[in-house]
């Protein structure tokens, strides 16, 4: 291009478009403001770099740049034309007045959590579009995030798969790449050039937690050093950086930015529902009715019925309690349970494929589960003696459930908020102040985790006022709690937001079980770990840092009264 750019192109471009001024270059394009003459509108035209037009070809460009075309989504920036001027290679855009996320990151460095998983939000819905379509972004970064009275725009969708499908091989002679190195997927910063949308998503969770944080994952002197660390080492987790990210938000990105696809989730989709869901921590997807490792359970009675080894045997050691417990009415209730072949579900479990959560009816006559359809998530009611399934009204979009003592009514959270159905179904009702961990206790309350993702609180479950039984330590929250038989002291743990049950023994030790009085709001430490389940009379069990163990609680003193370190399965294998 000669030393007056501009008046080349508009003699190229004569009357279709005049440009006005640039706005800015990039990796593969430099972007000029235009004037569409036919339209009499305000453009963006994007002229490919001579080098790499050169190799590309435009009759091949052209060909490919027309998939991008199709794509209609209000959060994906529309593409208005492309074509051949001179030797120039050029596509047009909608003009869109204000900044880009990466001017507004270098001005602010972070964003308000939920305005950044919003944005995270959006963009994730719009890759899962486009997905759908066959076409990969392969350069999702906040440069190509427009921001359109707030919302978020993505921007050249399809333009680097196009430009990598034209050049083929002869990418490599321009010098130059696709893609932005700091939110490079590790499959593509090594070459490879069969890229699927999990490569995206590991994009996008490299943005939001730039967006987060401040900075992308992995930084660098230069671009190799960047992309050696992608390869190599594991992100620092957000929570650790930012302590009001809430866990949920952080294990998701987490699992977003894994080495591996099959690490990550399995679409765009899926990141997104991870990213809109309190208290989940995401696991890594399984075909109905198979095994797979469950997140931490957020509820006493929610236990995955498929689940991973530490909860499986927190779990079997809650009820070998409850075994050793007298009980009134000695009968045993046993059923193997299978739902791959129910016609109305395609997974069980609160993601598509995930291990099973589900809960016995205090009767145990029946299990109430999450299901999935192919219309989304919905809680499903099935007698033991049943060979099927029934969905129970008013709990569209559930992904957690809670029973009430007297086995009649139900609390299950949907989207960001928690509610209220009859067991058999009906018009689901609000509950507010409690967002997870719920603990449906005998006195009438449901005891849980704040809306802040923090606190311990409680709240009738007839609804009422919300009240405030401890707030944890800095960069803190309480998790599964659990009203004692006294009624009187609650036992929970507080912990760090960003645990990983895979991690369980380093949390542990980093982690207190604690016993809260409600009446004097004293707090007293008891031991060191993660989560625990209380069987009466008196047996704890927990996440030690050795793995599964057990203790006795005095519960009249709310002390620890013994405590057995080794594992307790292996010492009921021996006894």
């Amino acid at each position: 291009m000669n030393a007056d750019p501009i008046t080349r192109l508009n003699a190229a471009l004569e009357g279709r478009y005049r440009i006005e001024r640039e706005l800015g270059e990039g990796g593969m394009a430099t972007v000029y403001l235009a004037e569409d003459l036919k339209h009499d509108r305000k453009v963006a035209l994007k002229i490919l770099k001579p080098e790499l037009a050169a190799v590309l070809g435009g009759d091949r460009f052209l060909q490919e740049i027309k998939v991008t075309a199709n794509l209609q989504h209000p959060h994906i920036l529309p593409l208005h034309d492309s074509g051949v001027a001179d030797t120039f290679l050029f596509y047009v855009m909608p003009y869109v007045e204000g900044e880009t996320l990466r001017d507004r990151l270098d001005r602010e460095k972070q964003l308000p959590v939920d305005e950044a998983v919003r944005m995270a939000i959006a963009v994730g819905n719009a890759l899962d579009y486009a997905h759908r379509h066959k076409i990969i972004h392969r350069d999702i970064k906040p440069a190509n995030i427009l921001l359109q009275d707030g919302e978020p725009v993505v921007a050249d969708f399809g333009i680097a798969l196009a430009v990598n499908a034209a050049s083929g091989a002869r990418m490599t002679e321009t010098g130059l790449s696709i893609g932005t190195p700091h939110y490079m997927s590790p499959e593509q910063a090594s070459g490879d050039r069969e890229l699927d949308g999990r490569s995206d998503v590991y994009a996008l969770a490299a943005m939001l937690y730039e967006m987060l944080t401040g900075d992308p994952p992995f930084q660098g002197s230069t671009a190799q050093a960047v992309l050696a660390r992608i390869l190599t080492e594991k992100p620092t987790s957000a929570t650790q950086v930012r302590d009001s990210t809430p866990y949920h938000v952080s294990a998701a990105v987490d699992r977003a930015l894994s080495k591996l696809p099959a690490d990550r989730f399995a679409s765009a989709s899926q990141f997104v529902e991870a990213l809109k869901r309190p208290g989940t921590e995401p696991t890594a997807s399984a075909p109905a009715g198979s095994t797979a490792q469950a997140a931490p359970a957020k509820s006493r009675r929610s236990m995955p019925m498929v689940a991973g080894g530490l909860v499986a045997a927190l779990a079997a050691g809650a009820l070998l309690g409850r075994m050793l417990a007298p009980t009134p009415d000695p009968q045993v209730v046993r059923a193997t349970l299978s739902f791959a072949d129910d016609p109305e579900l395609v997974a069980v479990g609160p993601n598509q494929g995930e291990a099973v959560t589900a809960l016995v009816t205090p009767n145990g006559r029946s299990v109430i589960f999450v299901g999935a359809t192919r219309t989304g998530n919905q809680l499903y009611r099935r007698d033991l003696e049943s060979d099927a399934a029934e969905a129970i009204v008013g709990t569209e979009g559930a992904y957690e459930v809670e029973i009430s003592p007297d086995g009649r009514n139900l609390v299950f959270f949907g989207g960001e908020r928690a509610f209220m159905v009859p067991v058999t179904g009906g018009v689901a009702r609000p509950i507010e102040g409690v967002l997870f961990g719920i603990d449906w206790a005998e006195d009438g309350y449901l005891y849980g985790t704040g809306t802040n993702s923090q606190d311990l609180v409680r709240v009738p479950a007839d609804g009422g006022e919300v009240e405030l039984l401890a707030q944890p330590d800095s960069g803190r929250q309480y998790y599964l709690p659990q009203l004692l038989p006294d009624r009187k002291h609650v036992l929970v743990a507080h912990t760090f937001p960003d645990w990983n049950i895979r991690d369980v023994g380093d949390a542990a030790e980093r982690s207190m079980l604690r016993i809260v009085n409600m009446e004097t709001k004293e707090v007293r430490d008891l031991v060191p770990g993660a989560m625990a389940f209380f069987a009466p009379p008196d047996l704890m069990v927990y996440a030690g840092a050795a793995g599964p163990t057990w203790a006795r609680i005095d519960v009249e003193t709310a002390t620890l009264k013994s405590r057995e370190l080794s594992h307790f399965l292996e010492q009921n294998n021996q006894d």
